[in-house]
């Protein structure tokens, strides 16, 4: 967790999730949280600062996750949100996404999915998409 702004701001921050297995194993990204005033009863604004070939996560970093949205509830936290974001990249879901290619290859032909995440995690280009190395 690092505060960008420093200790004056601690309602922006930034998390960095790392997974240690599943596609994106080995991968570093960076999720920045933006806590609104009337925290709990509204969920924080997250965004992926790491551009991510993803099926729930699209290419200007917006994050499809259920309780950043219709399932949030005020007794849930951050380290919930953090554990729903480490869920994402442990098991992405074709069914609710935002990236509809990256789904429908991760649907159609997973090993073809887990090559393309390699080849983005690495750097390069998909595409017309360029994908910054994150490994």
């Amino acid at each position: 967790m690092a505060f960008p702004n420093g200790k004056d701001d601690l309602m922006k921050f930034e998390v960095t999730i790392r997974p240690d297995e599943g596609y994106y194993r080995g991968g570093t990204f960076v999720f920045s949280f933006q806590i609104s005033s009337i925290y709990p009863h509204e969920a924080p604004k997250v965004k992926c600062k790491t551009k991510v070939y993803h099926p729930n996560i699209d290419l200007e970093g917006n994050v499809c996750l259920n309780i950043l949205r219709e399932d949030w509830k005020p007794v849930l936290n951050i380290n919930t949100i953090i554990y729903g974001l480490f869920h994402l990249f442990t098991e992405p879901n074709h069914e609710d996404p935002l990236n509809q290619d990256a789904a429908a290859v991760l649907r159609d032909n997973p090993k073809l999915f887990e090559s393309n995440v390699r080849r983005a995690m690495t750097g390069g280009y998909m595409g017309q998409t360029f994908f910054p190395r994150c490994i």
